[in-house]
């Protein structure tokens, strides 16, 4: 049977929200376009009091204002996103959401993963789950496009977890 425990925080749910806003093409554009329109438009209005006003001081405050748009609003947003991702959930809910959880292949019932967490038991079956994804600190099981289980390399107690991957992996394999 493969088995592995680990520890879920709140860190772990922000990291997962982050890689999820940074690959939403919708969302980096208008980053995007917010970092480069509004400081484009503070340039024009610094040209204009500079050439029609002759006022170069005003006009190299507004200049400094847009390189300072330019280069903090990606890391500013990040900073709220952040904030609001921690706003979303009650006590009630974080307390049901961080913690220690199981998850388990078992050879005797292989048609689920089965896991156990702060909020229970579940079974959810290899045929549901859509893939396994490496990162740098995480390993993440896809339960649908935009939710997986969220699993910190540094936090495993128990167990462990490139067997249970590639397990996992195969599993979903065969049963897509």
């Amino acid at each position: 049977m493969f088995e592995i425990e680990y520890e879920f925080g709140e860190e772990d749910l922000i990291h997962f929200n982050e890689i999820q806003f940074q690959r939403n093409d919708e969302i980096q554009h208008n980053i995007k376009k917010n970092r480069w329109v509004v400081p484009g438009v503070m340039g024009i209005i610094g040209g204009f009091y500079y050439f029609y006003y002759g006022d170069m001081k005003s006009s190299g405050y507004i200049l400094v204002m847009a390189i300072l748009w330019a280069l903090l609003s990606p890391k500013i947003m990040m900073l709220d996103l952040r904030r609001q991702i921690l706003k979303n959930y009650t006590a009630k809910e974080k307390k049901s959401l961080f913690g220690t959880y199981t998850l388990s292949i078992d050879p005797t019932n292989p048609n689920y993963l089965l896991e156990k967490s702060p909020s229970g038991k579940n079974k959810m079956a290899w045929a549901e789950l859509v893939r396994v994804e490496y990162g740098k600190r995480y390993v993440y099981i896809y339960i649908d496009l935009s939710t997986a289980l969220v699993i910190p390399v540094d936090k495993v107690k128990k167990g462990n977890l490139e067997e249970f991957a590639e397990q996992a992996e195969k599993m979903i394999e065969r049963f897509a």
